[in-house]
């Protein structure tokens, strides 16, 4: 994200709050890292600015800096996690691919590669929007819209549209499932079973070569994280 010179923005209930001036200690991203941090370790109730402020070690002024309040900066986390997770697997989904096994190994590519899907970050989402009926109407058109192009996926691929929606859904819905379990599987273990799961989600056996890539890319995504 480019840093901008922000504009101040005085808080309406407060009119004796002045704008900070001077050198600003902490940027716009480091407040959003501190509230996406406590988002996914704490929850929702617990992004506040006070909270933040004493994490980053700075004067709450600051944040008002960046932020209209705290709603907008919750706004602004949503708008990350929508920008970061969903697009994700709308644009893996849409990823160019020889066959559909290809193609689900695209998709896959978000399971094993935190820098394009943060699942902490998807689960602190969803607990979220039990409590805000805000938050579980996008969650909802979020669930969909991934939905819609993992269909889609499908589609490009021959399957009738009843058939792709529903293989949609079994794919979709098993992957949330199966993080929610939380199994303490290995990455090697998990790319075992990589080639059955293929044939279950697409009712096809994938090529070796398909297979090589995604381990491949999987270790790689692993390699990243550890590094």
């Amino acid at each position: 994200m480019a840093r901008t010179t922000p504009t101040p923005i005085l808080h309406r209930d407060d009119p004796d709050r002045e704008p900070l001036t001077g050198n600003v200690k902490v940027t716009r991203e480091d407040w959003l890292n501190a509230a996406l941090d406590v988002l996914i370790s704490d929850g929702v109730e617990r992004v506040k600015v006070l909270t933040l402020a004493s994490r980053l070690g700075v004067s709450r002024s600051s944040f008002y800096w960046y932020f209209q309040s705290r709603r907008d900066l919750l706004d602004t986390l949503l708008r990350h996690w929508q920008d970061t997770n969903t697009a994700a697997i709308v644009g893996q989904a849409e990823a160019p691919a020889e066959t559909i096994t290809e193609a689900v190994c695209n998709v896959f590519r978000c399971v094993v590669d935190e820098r394009l899907f943060n699942n902490p970050l998807d689960f602190a989402v969803r607990d979220w929007a039990r409590r805000d009926a805000k938050v579980r109407r996008l969650l909802d058109t979020s669930d969909q819209r991934r939905l819609d192009a993992l269909a889609r996926m499908f589609a490009r691929f021959g399957f009738a549209a009843e058939e792709a929606m529903i293989r949609a859904r079994v794919l979709y819905f098993m992957q949330v499932g199966y993080d929610l379990a939380d199994l303490g599987e290995s990455t090697e273990q998990r790319l075992t079973l990589v080639p059955m799961y293929l044939f279950c989600f697409t009712g096809q056996h994938p090529a070796p070569e398909e297979i090589e890539a995604f381990t491949a890319y999987a270790l790689s995504a692993r390699e990243g994280r550890s590094s």
